[in-house]
């Protein structure tokens, strides 16, 4: 189980503002995660006599009643120690249960269905001395409060929501230009596969690509054929990744032209005070890309045509492989961290049955990404399906925990430019080497050679640099290249 802790909008520019009553706390929740939250349970730590909101957790109502009472123990676990933790323990909690209704079902029925789980977690907050201020439910456009028993604020019936773009929480969004990215379940969506006449052809390629990639990524670490597969993995990725820049009109630069930045936690507030703050976007992005941008189904089908089922077999095979997996992580900053995105999510959508395990590695490096940039709620979003699809992927369950905690990616950034830089260091001294043998074999034999004083040529011309070579660092190269680092033993999809 897996709870998607501090989800927060990513807002930036902060201002203050006060929400009052539970119409304004619910049209809030989904500024408060990014998203529009469906089937979900969402508690919200407060803090303070002004009820500021702080940490968050979100996670999937159970469809079995039978789990709600270990679920409502998980979450308020999860609540109240990573508010510990960073030395702030709530002082109380406001309780979301968002879940549209079934078939022939109304808001009410929903509301008196989910009514046994909100008891419990207000008795699993009340059993860590943590009340429970409020508890609403979100079903059908209403709201229905568990408790207040007021029937003129609260009716049993329910309050309708506050029309989309008139309460004072989005009108505080729009000020500080946030944008919601839809409901939950569009952006999960858009990480599943879709059943359609293109899935029996992917399945297929799998198959087929399975038999000829896995046991070139079995043999050992340092075995020939598995380094060929991870230079052909991360060679085609790159190309495909130059291929959905052109696609947007523009050729991809040679190089990345500097670090992304991103946004850091903030909290947002209700009942007292609450965040906004503007997320902060690459600046290096090729500026038709930001004339055009992706994010849509129509240009998640364009970029799925843009890349044929044998070579998402290859890279969905070739990235179990951890080392070809680490390297992949290094496209996070600038035009390459927004192709890779789009990359990430056509290889979880190719995840067909029954390979839907191999997901997690494009699902954590699209969080990885995700998070780099700035955009925490999707982060968490493809995280958390990567921790679904498997549980024990350490690189997904690291990631999620460094994400829910608030820490700052760029740790990790600097971690990876560096792991670059080391290994692109010695080729370039490789390649000044070879060309000077190069020089010195294209010499007529019988030739003598002067001594000349260190950085003179004949005639006092200062040295050049050796054609070819370049400077190291993130600036330097194109995305990926240089020779492979030795990685661990496991190279399979349980080698993380």
């Amino acid at each position: 189980m897996n709870a998607n802790q501090h989800e927060s909008s990513g807002l930036s520019r902060t201002q203050q503002i006060t929400l009052r009553g539970p119409a304004e706390l619910a049209d809030a929740l989904p500024f408060m995660l990014g998203f529009h939250p469906t089937d979900s349970v969402v508690l919200v730590a407060l803090h303070g006599e002004r009820g500021r909101f702080g940490g968050r957790v979100r996670l999937g109502i159970p469809r079995s009643p039978r789990e709600w009472a270990s679920t409502a123990d998980h979450l308020a676990e999860c609540l109240v120690e990573g508010g510990s933790r960073s030395g702030t323990r709530p002082d109380g909690i406001v309780v979301f249960l968002c879940q549209d209704p079934a078939a022939g079902e109304t808001g009410r029925r929903v509301m008196e269905r989910l009514r046994p789980f909100a008891q419990r977690l207000r008795t699993a907050c009340g059993a860590l001395d943590i009340p429970v201020y409020e508890a609403l439910c979100i079903s059908d456009g209403l709201y229905f409060s568990y408790c207040c028993p007021d029937a003129r604020c609260c009716p049993p019936d329910g309050t309708p929501l506050a029309l989309s773009g008139t309460s004072v929480m989005a009108a505080a969004a729009a000020y500080a230009g946030v944008r919601l990215r839809g409901s939950l379940r569009d952006m999960e969506g858009r990480f599943k596969p879709t059943e359609g006449p293109g899935e029996e052809e992917q399945r297929t390629a799998l198959d087929t690509t399975a038999a000829s990639i896995v046991p070139r990524i079995l043999e050992g670490a340092g075995g020939k054929a598995r380094e060929e597969v991870r230079e052909s993995t991360l060679r085609l990725a790159r190309e495909i990744l130059r291929r959905f820049v052109a696609a947007q009109g523009e050729e991809s630069p040679a190089a990345p032209t500097g670090p992304a930045t991103s946004a850091g936690p903030h909290d947002a507030t209700g009942g007292g005070t609450a965040s906004a703050t503007r997320a902060n976007t690459p600046t290096d992005v090729p500026t038709n890309a930001r004339r055009n941008p992706v994010g849509t189904a129509e240009s998640d089908a364009a970029d799925d045509a843009l890349v044929e089922a044998g070579e998402a077999a290859a890279l969905i095979l070739g990235l179990q492989d951890r080392v070809t997996r680490d390297r992949a992580a290094e496209w996070m900053e600038g035009w390459e961290a927004t192709a890779a995105l789009r990359l990430w999510r056509v290889l979880a959508r190719r995840c067909v049955k029954p390979y839907q395990e191999h997901a997690a590695a494009p699902l954590a490096l699209a969080g990885w990404v995700a998070w780099s940039t700035g955009d925490e709620p999707t982060a968490r979003v493809a995280l958390g399906l990567a921790l679904e699809a498997d549980p024990e992927y350490v690189f997904a369950r690291l990631l999620h925990q460094a994400c829910n905690e608030g820490l700052d990616p760029e740790s990790l950034r600097s971690c990876l430019r560096a792991e670059r830089d080391t290994r692109t260091t010695p080729e370039q001294a490789a390649v000044s080497a070879t060309g000077q043998v190069r020089m010195r074999a294209a010499r007529p034999q019988g030739t003598r050679q002067t001594l000349r004083k260190p950085g003179r040529r004949a005639g006092g011309a200062e040295r050049r640099p050796t054609a070819g070579v370049r400077p190291g660092g993130p600036a330097a190269g194109k995305p990926g290249s240089g020779a492979p680092k030795s990685g661990g033993q496991r190279g399979t999809r349980s080698g993380r």
